[in-house]
């Protein structure tokens, strides 16, 4: 059995750094298939037996790059204390402490390239002592806070391919190196404020793409944030506060209004009102009763309560919406595979035009030589490929973030962009369109026979039922709080009634075959009975001493979001689909109620599944919406499969998205922000491409300087994170 393990990065600098240890991983023997999101800055490698650490470590080193230690975390190895937050304020430290690294050098760098800029530029003083000054002061900047640069080049040269390193080093040297040669060997120009100001503008650039890709991430952040540190335990009859990874299975926990729910588990005693927004999104607090769930890091609001721990650690439900989240943002979607593979030939590309517009202006058109150097330099600088490596990941990373926000658990990059492409969605009924529960909807007496307490009555017999239409009647009672009558000779006639005798009253309660056995006549209410049956309800009929008392009528009520849900595809151009087992009038009810031109019944579980191919081969794209069992397979064939955060868990398996609100609104919601992030995606890519092909040519002509070249290289990839970070304000 493989097994997935994550690792952080550090010194990544472009896509194509992403590019080189993902093939580096790929190559390794212990590597079933590695994948290196550059925004993320994580590797997620799956592995064909068992983990090894140390292979991977030498793999990323020998990339050039390096693993942050302590960083790595596994689905199989991650314990409970993992997840509360220890690894992630590590990784926060690490990155927090990148960032000021970022910020210090670019500083340097400003503090020793603007007296080169003063002496070269503004007072043109080119004597020795000045160009010597200004070999030093750019020597620092070229040797110390471009040092990345080289060891960058020099790896990728190891491995036999370019990247960004590459280009800032061979434009950066040039610059630097002819100058060298003019101040202690031949007589002539010197550009050390080129090189100077070009490497302290592409660490400005790395510094300001550092932070704002910080932002990108806030969504996991905040849910990180959310969890408890600690838990008020009973321990030997005793109330504790402990570290909540010291939480157990088990264990009964109180809880105080307005403190934070430490882990899942089960209520048993008190009774509260509990805000549940972090996880659902739902502002309106959820009252809670004995008996009832509490998830972790949700608030109490009102009441204090004792409960008792369920699910700790990784397997409370906030850490698996962090799990998630985290392995959607660090995913690829298929329309990356595009900029990986502009990225793999780009740089070498680029050097091969700037060699070209050098030999170019220099022996053909016959500029001198420092021209044509320039032109060289500015060249390989303006098209370095950051923004391409960013356009995609930065806008997966914004647009999962804020599903989870919402309540809409978006597990893949792949699911991401399917969603936005689809045309057909295919809905459960049961318990996705509707409660998935009867309830009593109509309670209809005979001219002939009144009784104030009917609906007393039939809930009394009814009680002594086990069948799933007797739980609704029994609940219609209790909501009406109504007390239940002595029953006597209860007896259940297999696929007709039940008969008892309630206060000496015989009362038989079933469908109509039942009372025609039993020679009792309903014609009185039979056209009423037709048009019940018409809607699809199930008709409970009602006997009382040998005389038919009336009917009742129950129905799988319509969810009331499923209306706007339906609507809201409609609106979207999609085309709304039922497929049920239930029977055809049932179904024909409930689709004509929410305006479903198409829908399919008395569909046992594997024809849903040929439902969905049968629509493939129309060459449609087909989303399945499900809540049980039997919907695993429609949901695993369909081209992407929407689960209910309330349904089964091989469901939420199955399924590409999770509604964890279990409303389906939500599901339009997910399609408008999958559109919108599909949209990001194609604006950013459009933008990198479109910058490169109009800023090389604009360098080739050699009318840029090589310096304003690495600075408007610096500001493509911000204006990318940016242009991504813009799906924060957008409305679902």
């Amino acid at each position: 059995m493989s097994k997935k393990q994550e690792y952080n990065i550090k010194g990544m600098h472009c896509a194509s750094c992403a590019l080189t240890i993902e093939k580096k991983l790929n190559k390794s023997s212990v590597v079933k298939s590695a994948n290196v999101n550059y925004a993320t800055e994580k590797a997620t490698v799956e592995f064909e037996g068992g983990v090894d650490d140390m292979a991977i470590n030498k793999a990323v080193k020998d990339s050039g790059y390096e693993v942050i230690q302590d960083m790595k975390k596994s689905e199989h190895t991650t314990s409970h204390h993992d997840m509360s937050g220890g690894g992630h304020d590590h990784t926060a430290i690490v990155k927090k402490a990148e960032i000021k690294k970022e910020r210090n050098q670019f500083i340097l760098g400003l503090i020793l390239a603007l007296p080169i800029l003063i002496l070269g530029m503004v007072m043109k003083n080119m004597s020795f002592e000045s160009k010597v000054l200004q070999s030093i002061l750019a020597g620092i900047v070229q040797f110390y806070v471009g040092f990345r640069f080289y060891r960058g080049a020099w790896y990728g040269l190891k491995n036999k391919t370019a990247n960004m390193d590459t280009l800032v080093a061979l434009g950066t040297s040039a610059a630097y190196f002819y100058s060298l040669a003019t101040t202690y060997l031949v007589e002539g120009e010197v550009f050390f404020e080129t090189s100077a100001l070009l490497i302290t503008f592409v660490v400005l650039g790395k510094w300001l793409e550092a932070r704002v890709k910080g932002r990108a991430g806030e969504a996991i952040k905040k849910l990180i944030g959310l969890q408890a540190k600690t838990a008020r335990v009973i321990r030997n009859g005793e109330e504790v506060d402990v570290p909540i990874e010291e939480v157990k299975v088990g264990d009964f926990i109180i809880v105080r209004p307005g403190e934070k729910i430490p882990v899942d588990g089960v209520l048993t005693d008190g009774h509260s009102s509990v805000d549940e927004s972090m996880i659902s999104g739902e502002s309106i607090p959820v009252e809670k009763t004995v008996g009832e769930k509490v998830v972790g890091a949700t608030i109490n609001k009102t009441g204090s309560f004792t409960f008792k721990a369920t699910k700790i650690g990784k397997d409370t439900v906030l850490s698996h919406v962090i799990k998630v989240v985290e392995e959607a943002q660090g995913s690829k979607a298929p329309i990356q595979r595009f900029a990986d593979k502009v990225s793999s030939v780009f740089v070498p590309s680029v050097v091969a035009i700037a060699v070209v517009t050098f030999v170019i202006w220099y022996f053909v058109v016959g500029v001198p030589f420092v021209t044509a150097l320039m032109t060289f330099t500015a060249v390989l600088v303006i098209a370095c490929p950051c923004a391409l490596g960013l356009a995609t990941p930065t806008a997966i990373i914004v647009g999962t973030g804020k599903g989870a926000e919402n309540g809409i658990l978006i597990k893949s990059g792949v699911a991401l962009e399917i969603a936005g492409g689809v045309d057909t969605v295919v809905f459960d009924k049961t318990g996705t369109l509707t409660e998935g529960k009867p309830e009593v909807v109509n309670l209809v007496e005979s001219k002939k026979y009144k009784v104030e307490s009917m609906l007393q009555i039939v809930a009394s017999v009814e009680n002594k039922s086990e069948h799933p239409l007797a739980e609704s009647v029994v609940r219609k009672a209790k909501k009406e709080k109504l007390e239940f009558l002595p029953v006597e000779n209860f007896g259940a006639v297999v696929g007709r009634g039940v008969s008892a005798v309630v206060e000496g009253k015989k009362v038989l309660i079933g469908n109509g075959e039942f009372l025609k056995e039993n020679n009792i006549s309903f014609a009185e209410l039979k056209d009423q009975l037709i048009t019940e049956e018409e809607q699809g309800r199930t008709v409970l009929m009602i006997v009382i001493d040998n005389k038919f008392a009336g009917f009742m009528s129950l129905a799988d009520k319509v969810k009331e979001t499923s209306r706007q849900a339906v609507q809201d595809l409609i609106d979207l151009n999609l085309t709304p689909v039922m497929a049920t087992g239930d029977n055809t009038k049932t179904a024909e009810a409930i689709a004509g109620e929410l305006n479903i031109k198409e829908w399919r019944a008395r569909v046992r579980p594997e024809e849903k599944l040929n439902i969905i191919k049968e629509m493939q081969g129309q060459n449609k794209k087909v989303v399945m919406v499900g809540d049980g069992i039997n919907d695993a397979p429609a949901l695993a064939q369909a081209d992407l499969g929407i689960a209910m955060g309330t349904g089964t868990d091989v469901a939420i398996e199955t399924g590409g998205i999770i509604l964890v609100k279990n409303d389906l609104q939500d599901v339009g919601k997910a399609i408008r922000l999958s559109r919108a992030t599909m949209s990001k995606i194609k604006q950013n890519l459009f933008w990198a491409l479109f910058y490169n092909s109009i800023g090389i040519p604009i360098a080739a002509l050699g009318l840029l300087r090589a310096e304003f070249a690495g600075l408007a290289m610096a500001m493509s990839s911000v204006s990318v994170v940016l242009n991504s970070l813009l799906l924060k304000r957008r409305k679902l």
